[in-house]
């Protein structure tokens, strides 16, 4: 169970689905044990906190009632008594310890130390344990782990996923209970330092004049606290809003004085006279965090013998240099990545778009150009843009265009088995991207006009015997630091220089073979080393015919590292190579384990191949080098278990997909859609498994599966590609399954330039024909109805409302007969949306959403009030209910919705004469909108801006604004709305 009191209380079970706990009492009896944070609450406690002044009669027998109620809800295991009182128990690990100990714990000192524990996180509980399953320690450890990072960046998305776990005030059903007064306060006390923290972050990064306008609202409802006024002021100076700095100083010292007899404290005093004094500190400071605009991975260890070869890469990637293509090759473990990698960080001030990694390991080698485009896209965030464009079938124009104006670089890495699609995109990038470099890692170049090609050699070797001339050498520097690492108190002597030098050379210095060899000094000395590499090197069944010699050597180094490990560490070794883009430990058990070998021994097992560094860790993922996994699946073949592994693959792809896919619509959505993002390259080599071994079953399940995801993250290419190649698989595969598939390809194909009125004038897809329920045949009650919604929503924006209210109406009412409340809030929303009069139901779409815990269903459904509360000229609850949109829309990453909200919030100032503040929404919309190269954001934006300077009385800034909108307008809509105003500017002469 996971339990919800940032907002009204919530139980969801460990699916995600909500779980309903009746009737006032039992809640406010769940409430209490919460507050108490699973430690002991005495019976006559509760029974004055639950009926205070006036008990009922046998209220020990009432009591006991309500208990039961509660336990039919939750499980009798997790509310025990205790000789202390009543406790909740919060973990699955205490729930087994006490189901051994028969219900009771008399004996036990965690009951009798605990009665104090209200705020303690452990609360008698294990603590790791239990931060999982209340939001309100989830919370805490988010922001505790934001404060420990020293990366604003990363500070910022922590403390943003934390304030995304609030759903409203806490414990909001007994917010007048005494009992959760000071919880309350304590919950609300922390929010608010994690909100000024959370600006902090955010003004690190340089997001002053989003704060500047953001934070207007929050310092005039906590108008004393010091903290949160300074950083708005700061994020005011530095928006070029110094006036209005002062004057929020001088309300902070009315304030104070007037409420407290109080005056601002010294640093609020010191901001103020360095405003005054437009002191340099206070500038915008450049934006050193890196991450603010790159993806690339922070080194683990030091650059190792390629500094010179990284100051050349550098030298090539000047700005205002001719060369803008450079491939870096040579063989597999030479060190191509991270001399790469290196070089791109050190290039980072030199690109104001930011420096990008795209990692093209994982796709096939039939990819076409386009698949290697939507991979850039990704990268750079722009699925959600593109979603909303034109021409999505011609991914890589579609992606020279979205970035022709940028300045940036990127990293194209592992492209030798896709030389020829790369090609095609990197001729179109540099042709129409006249700032764009690419920086390239392959075995082979590319062979295009202006690509410069940069040959990566082994590192440097000793020419010398003495030992601080070999101390100088890259190989030996390299193998002496993983040495150190392998065996510690290893270093470089007298006695043993000679040994590391013949090591190296024997090596021919490629880092792959030198890393794999040094963990042999735990139980080699380097003398005993040497001899065993000059013995097997000696030996002619190392010597594969056809490879070039320092082929031969990484060869075999990888065949002698091979015979070291145990038969189960080998069979661990070649089952991962299955995975396209690395695992995490759930998935290598899956993976690997079989009635041979058992899953609980793949931890020891996989902790052994990192160790002997044939396999990398990174955070909790675990990689094959690209020469080990060649390797690997060489010796996969030879063991003859590619079918049953690549079975075992594609069968837990589609179960972990669907197991996220119901998440994705509960209060676990965010860290879904992450989980997801990193699976998207396994996920996809899934399919391309299922579909090559006519697996139709796998193929429709896992693309049925991963549709909401595709959804949520605007890759509708993605989805229709996927969905069609699924159902075209051969195979068997569940009728209602592929009706299911044919649904949501119907609906992706109406949301697209495919799909829409052009396409299907009739309201029909070639997956939906006109008039016809492309939902019929699925059996799922719950699936069918919310696929009718989402056919229906498609064809409601594509023009079709009667159609598409049909459908959605029909998904209402299954909805509600399957008793599915997230289906009956949408289709709710939906309605709600495109009708006026019927607020009630966008009301209640909204409540069943936060009851849900999914924040992109309240995202929708604040739209929807909004727009109800704008027809009815109620203005303050429209601003109210887009700002709350728009914090929700920042923090799932929905960039167009963010742009959307933030004109919507713009027109609204217009009309109410707040030139000013409509200028700075409209300049944070046209800055997304090109930061997210969302061209119709970016053309209303400069609209926008038009009519505030008109609105100010500056005619020639409005001027230049919607000639800008006119210059920008590609679609005839846009461009008929931007020639109005600019009419309305300047009328035309009378006749």
């Amino acid at each position: 169970m996971r339990y919800g009191v940032l907002g009204p209380l919530a139980v969801w079970d460990a699916e995600g689905r909500p779980v309903r706990v009746p009737e006032a009492k039992v809640r406010a009896l769940l409430a209490n044990l919460l507050v108490h944070g699973g430690g002991p609450v005495p019976a006559d406690r509760l029974i004055e906190d639950l009926w205070p002044s006036c008990p009922p009669g046998g209220s020990a027998n009432t009591l006991q009632t309500k208990v039961s109620q509660l336990r039919r809800v939750l499980g009798r295991e997790r509310v025990v008594r205790e000789p202390a009182g009543y406790r909740l128990l919060l973990t699955d690990a205490e729930n087994n310890g006490n189901s051994r100990n028969n219900g009771n714990s008399r004996n036990s000192r965690n009951s009798r130390n605990s009665r104090n524990s209200r705020n303690s996180r452990n609360s008698g509980n294990s603590g790791n344990d239990v931060v999982g399953t209340v939001d309100a320690l989830e919370f805490q450890e988010l922001a505790e782990r934001a404060r420990a990072h020293r990366e604003p960046a990363v500070q910022a998305d922590l403390f943003a996923e934390a304030l995304a776990l609030w759903r409203g005030p806490a414990y909001a059903d007994v917010a007048e209970s005494l009992f959760a007064r000071g919880e309350i306060t304590r919950l609300e006390e922390l929010r608010l330092n994690v909100v000024e923290d959370h600006a902090e972050a955010r003004l690190a990064r340089g997001e002053h004049t989003a704060l500047a306008a953001e934070l207007g609202t929050l310092v005039g409802r906590h108008p004393l606290r010091e903290r949160l006024r300074m950083t708005h002021m700061r994020a005011l100076y530095r928006a070029g809003r110094q006036g209005d700095a002062l004057r929020s100083f001088q309300d902070l010292r009315r304030q104070l004085a007037e409420e407290l007899g109080a005056s601002p404290g010294p640093e609020a005093s010191a901001l103020h006279e360095a405003i005054l004094r437009q002191e340099t500190r206070l500038a915008t400071p450049a934006v050193g965090s890196l991450s603010c605009r790159t993806n690339l991975p922070a080194p683990l260890t030091p650059l190792i013998g390629r500094q010179e070869a990284a100051d050349q890469v550098l030298a090539r990637l000047d700005p205002g240099a001719d060369t803008r293509l450079v491939t870096l090759t040579g063989l597999g473990g030479v060190g191509k990545t991270r001399l790469a990698v290196a070089a791109a960080r050190d290039a980072s001030g030199r690109f104001a778009d930011g420096v990008w990694l795209v990692e093209l390991a994982g796709l096939g080698a039939t990819s076409a150009p386009d698949d290697i485009a939507e991979r850039v896209i990704t990268t750079l965030g722009l699925c959600d843009t593109a979603a909303t464009e034109p021409d999505l079938d011609d991914l890589v124009g579609w992606l020279c265009r979205a970035v022709a104006d940028r300045r940036l670089l990127i990293l194209l890495d592992n492209c030798e088995h896709l030389v020829e699609p790369v090609a095609v995109l990197a001729g179109a990038v540099l042709s129409a991207v006249p700032s764009a470099h690419l920086l390239l890692t392959s075995q082979e170049p590319l062979d295009i006009p202006g690509e410069v090609v940069h040959p990566v050699p082994p590192l440097t070797l000793p020419e010398h015997t003495d030992p601080p001339a070999i101390a100088r050498a890259g190989a030996v520097e390299l193998f002496v630091r993983r040495a150190a690492a392998a065996a510690p108190g290893f270093v470089l002597d007298a006695d043993n220089a000679e040994a590391v030098a013949t090591i190296c050379r024997r090596l021919d210095g490629i880092p792959l073979a030198l890393e794999l060899v040094a963990s042999r000094l735990r139980t080699l000395s380097p003398h005993e080393l040497a001899a065993r590499l000059d013995d097997r090197f000696a030996r002619p069944d190392v010597r594969v015919r056809g490879l070039p010699d320092r082929q031969r050597t990484l060869r075999g180094m990888l065949d002698w590292s091979w015979q070291l490990l145990t038969g189960d560490e080998r069979t661990v070794l070649r089952r991962l190579v299955v995975h396209a883009d690395g695992c995490v430990m759930a998935s290598a058990q899956a993976v690997c384990a079989d009635a041979g070998l058992d899953a609980g021994r793949i931890p020891d097992l996989l902790s052994r191949l990192v160790d002997r560094s044939l396999v990398v860790r990174e955070g909790d993922r675990f990689r094959l080098l690209e020469s080990v996994a060649a390797y690997c699946a060489e010796r996969l073949a030879e063991a003859g278990e590619e079918t049953a592994v690549r079975t075992r693959f594609v069968r837990h792809c589609a179960e972990s997909a669907e197991r996220e896919s119901e998440r994705l619509r509960g209060p676990d959505q965010r860290r879904c859609l992450e989980r997801l993002d990193a699976e998207t390259v396994n996920l996809r080599r899934a399919l391309d498994l299922a579909v090559a071994q006519d697996a139709a079953g796998y193929a429709v399940r896992l693309v049925n599966a991963q549709a909401w995801y595709w959804f949520l993250r605007g890759r509708l290419t993605e989805a229709r590609r996927s969905l069609r190649t699924a159902l075209a698989a051969g195979g068997e595969a569940a009728p209602a399954g592929r009706v299911a598939a044919r649904a949501w390809l119907a609906g992706m194909e109406l949301r697209s330039s495919e799909g829409g009125t052009a396409a299907a004038p009739a309201g029909g897809t070639a997956a939906a024909p006109a008039g016809e329920d492309p939902t019929a045949g699925v059996e799922d009650p719950v699936l069918r109805a919310r696929l009718q919604w989402f056919v229906g929503t498609g064809l409601t924006g594509g023009g079709h409302h009667r159609e598409g209210r049909r459908l959605v109406e029909a998904g209402l009412a299954g909805a509600r007969a399957a008793r599915d409340h997230w289906g009956e809030a949408a289709a709710l929303v939906e309605l709600a949306s495109h009708a006026p009069g019927r607020e009630a139901s966008a009301e209640l779409g909204a409540a069943l959403f936060v009851e849900a815990g999914d924040r992109w269903g309240r995202l929708r459904a604040s739209r929807a009030l909004a727009l109800a509360a704008e027809r009815r000229g109620d203005g303050a609850r429209a601003e109210r209910l887009h700002r709350e949109g728009l914090l929700m829309a920042e923090e799932l990453g929905l960039w167009t919705e963010v742009v959307e909200t933030l004109t919507s919030l713009g027109r609204a100032a217009l009309a109410d004469g707040g030139a000013e503040r409509a200028t700075e929404l409209y300049e944070r919309a046209r800055s997304v909108s090109a930061e997210r190269a969302y061209s119709a954001g970016e053309i209303r934006a400069e609209i926008g801006l038009g009519h505030a300077a008109r609105l100010r009385g500056d005619r020639d800034a409005a001027r230049h604004h919607l000639n800008r909108a006119r210059a920008k307008s590609h679609a005839s809509g846009h461009a008929a709305r931007a020639e109005a105003a600019l009419t309305d500017l300047n009328p035309p002469p009378r006749a």
